[in-house]
């Protein structure tokens, strides 16, 4: 999307974001569920395909242009970005890195005009442990296609999904770089695909996780993302990276929205006579709080920057991810402080803030994990400095 247009589209979402979403957010927590007409009004704003090519329908943004998307929607409950996110940023990843031109021309369409995705990676068993996956696809006895058994967990969206991106063993040993999984796109209402009920959460009130559940479900050739085995877990490492920075730009969003509340809160709360902004403690923890938010977005612009220019990312996806969700627990930390005894009652948003931000340091690879990947980033590059 050209930037003139996108600018324009911006503007649009801000307005919507604040006028619309934020006031539903009542009703979203109340019901845990996103009204289905903001739902349909999210479809019809092209939400649901922002980086779906403009020839399949799609608005065709960039990576740069859909993260900033990603943090304006985020300043509003979680849950509204998270119903879009893993079209935009795992299943049109892995369709555009690795799909054929057969899987782009159905797909594409479809997820541009709302179809709900989910990405099937994680199982009871295993997460980044893709040697220790149990799903299994074997190859149909007539030779079409494939039979896939086995469970999913904490699959986002799987409750509503349209359609999942299923990750399973074709291979029963392990081989060198994940060479044993492989990726299909496997829609949901296909026989012996079943989900388990939606899972009782923390936070994020009205975002659906639970599991998915495999029983000699038959696919056909074609739903192989990209034709050939072998290639599922590359596939999905990739669109990965698209996950980390959206969580990374929604953590940003979510971070500020909470700094905003703290403010007003600040300079509304008296005590000793004056507000509570005045207190230089006070001042310290917004301070503190904006300095590391502006931290988070000037990572954002680099990483996104250096995905449109085609560069790799994955240690600099990593790095953004852990910094800012990071980052966001630290500053709704301090606005429950701000907020003081308040900020522990159900009556004001801050609790709320604390509780929804949890789960950005987990999803999309643990801070932990993904520390290990930029540390073994670092060490190769290293080494192959000190040999060259």
């Amino acid at each position: 999307m050209d930037a003139d247009t996108f600018e324009q589209f911006h503007e649009q979402l801000q307005r919507y974001v604040r006028e619309r979403l934020i006031p539903a957010e009542k009703d979203v927590i109340a019901n845990d569920k996103i009204p289905a007409d903001i739902v349909d009004e999210m479809k019809d704003m092209g939400l649901f395909g922002l980086t779906v090519p403009e020839e399949y329908g799609g608005a065709g943004l960039s990576v740069t242009q859909y993260a900033q998307t990603v943090k304006t929607m985020a300043y509003a409950a979680p849950a509204f970005r998270s119903i879009f996110s893993i079209n935009v940023g795992m299943f049109n990843s892995a369709i555009k890195n690795g799909g054929t031109d057969a899987q782009k021309a159905e797909w594409w369409p479809r997820i541009a005009s709302g179809e709900i995705a989910c990405f099937g990676l994680t199982e009871p068993g295993s997460g980044s442990d893709s040697a220790a996956m149990q799903t299994t696809a074997k190859r149909d006895p007539d030779g079409n296609g494939w039979i896939l058994n086995g469970s999913k967990r904490y699959i986002t969206n799987a409750p509503h999904a349209d359609v999942a991106l299923i990750m399973a063993r074709t291979e029963k040993e392990a081989l060198p770089k994940n060479a044993h999984v492989s990726a299909f796109i496997v829609p949901m209402d296909i026989p012996g695909m079943s989900t388990g009920s939606a899972d009782h959460k923390m936070g994020q009130a009205g975002s659906h996780v639970s599991d998915v559940y495999l029983e000699d479900v038959h696919v056909p050739a074609d739903a192989l993302l990209g034709g050939e085995p072998g290639q599922g877990f590359r596939f999905a490492m990739q669109s990965l990276d698209n996950g980390r920075i959206s969580v990374g730009a929604a953590s940003t969003g979510y971070a500020k929205r909470a700094l905003d509340s703290a403010l007003r809160y600040a300079n509304e709360r008296q005590a000793f006579g004056e507000p509570i902004a005045n207190f230089q403690l006070i001042q310290a923890m917004l301070a503190e709080s904006w300095t590391e938010i502006y931290a988070a977005e000037a990572m954002m612009a680099d990483v996104t920057a250096r995905v449109d220019r085609g560069e790799n990312t994955i240690k600099h996806a990593a790095a953004f991810k852990v910094f800012a969700s990071e980052m966001c627990g630290r500053v709704v930390d301090r606005v429950v402080q701000i907020y003081g005894g308040a900020g522990y009652l159900t009556e004001y948003d801050a609790e709320r803030f604390f509780r929804d931000a949890r789960l950005y340091r987990i999803y999309e690879g643990t801070t932990q994990i993904l520390q290990l990947q930029v540390a073994k980033h670092m060490l190769r590059e290293f080494a192959a400095g000190a040999s060259a």
